[in-house]
C-alpha cells in the first residue's frame, strides 16, 4: 500500500467510522476497487485505532470525570461498571467468531448485503423515541444488549454506531447517554483488538507494517474528530433516513458490480 492510498483510506475510515454507514464496509469495498491487499486485517485494526484516538480526544473530559469521581460519586461508578460490562459480549463474539469475520472482510459482495441491513436499521431509528435512562439508571441488560449490537457490527457493512445507538434508544436511554455510552464502550474493545493484532504481528516480525498504514492511521484520527461532532448534530436533528437511502444505494451498487464480475 502506498502513502497516498493509506491517507485516502484513512480519511474514508475517519469520516465513516462515526457516521452510520459502516466504515469497515467502506474499507472493504474501497480496497477491493483499488486492489489493495494487506497483511490480514492489520490496516483495518490500525485505522480503527486512529479513530479510537479521536474518541479519546473528543470525550476526554468525560473519561477524566469518571476516573476522578469514581470512588466518591455513585453515578460515575455505576456508569463505569456498565461500560466494563459492555466489553464482555463484544469481546466474546470477536474471539469466538474471529475467523468468520475475517471471511467477511475478504468479500465485497457480502459487505454489500450487510449495507442493505444497515439501511433498514437506520430507517427505523427516527421511529424510536428517546427514553429517560441516564448514566445512573441504565441497567445491566441495557449494557449487554448494546454490547451484543457492537459485537455483531464487527461484520463489515453493519454500522457500529447505527447498531449501538439503535440498541441504546430501544432500551430507553436518552440521546446524550446513548451517544456517550456508544462511543466510550468502543475504547477497551478497539484497544484490545489492536493489542491482539500487534502481538501476532510481533511474532511474525511486523512484516505487515508500512508507511501507508501509519499515514492512514493519522488521517483517520484527524477526520474522526470532525466525524464525531457531525454525528452528534445529526442525531439531535433526527436526520438518519438519508443515511439509510445511502446504504441501500451503496449496497445495491456493490452487489450489482460484484455479480457483474467487476
Amino acid at each position: 500500500m502506498g502513502n497516498l492510498e493509506g491517507i485516502l483510506l484513512g480519511i474514508l475510515q475517519g469520516f465513516t467510522e462515526f457516521l452510520p454507514v459502516s466504515s469497515s464496509g467502506h474499507l472493504v469495498i474501497a480496497q477491493d476497487l483499488l486492489n489493495v491487499k494487506q497483511y490480514g486485517i492489520l490496516f483495518e485494526v490500525m485505522v480503527h485505532f486512529g479513530t479510537l484516538l479521536s474518541v479519546l480526544w473528543v470525550f476526554g473530559s468525560d473519561i477524566i470525570r469518571i476516573a476522578t469521581r469514581f470512588t466518591r460519586e455513585k453515578q460515575e461508578r455505576h456508569f463505569a461498571f456498565m461500560l466494563l460490562l459492555g466489553i464482555i459480549p463484544t469481546g466474546l463474539i470477536g474471539f469466538f467468531f474471529r475467523d468468520l469475520f475475517i471471511g467477511f472482510y475478504e468479500s465485497a459482495l457480502k459487505t454489500g448485503f450487510m449495507l442493505l441491513i444497515t439501511g433498514c436499521i437506520l430507517y427505523a431509528i427516527p421511529l424510536l423515541k428517546p427514553g429517560v435512562k441516564n448514566e445512573q439508571t441504565i441497567s445491566i441488560y441495557d449494557a449487554l444488549i448494546v454490547s451484543v449490537a457492537q459485537g455483531l457490527a464487527i461484520i463489515p457493512g453493519l454500522s457500529r454506531s447505527g447498531f449501538t445507538i439503535t440498541a441504546a434508544l430501544w432500551r430507553g436511554m436518552d440521546r446524550e447517554t446513548a451517544v456517550r455510552f456508544s462511543f466510550l464502550v468502543t475504547i477497551p474493545v478497539i484497544l484490545g483488538a489492536t493489542l491482539l493484532e500487534l502481538s501476532e504481528l510481533s511474532a511474525a516480525g511486523f512484516s505487515g507494517f508500512s508507511s501507508g498504514i501509519i499515514y492512514g492511521t493519522i488521517a483517520a484520527f484527524i477526520t474522526g474528530i470532525f466525524s464525531i461532532k457531525l454525528f452528534v448534530r445529526l442525531l439531535r436533528a433526527g436526520r438518519f433516513k438519508f443515511f439509510a437511502y445511502y446504504c441501500w444505494f451503496a449496497g445495491t451498487a456493490t452487489i450489482i458490480f460484484k455479480l457483474a464480475g467487476y
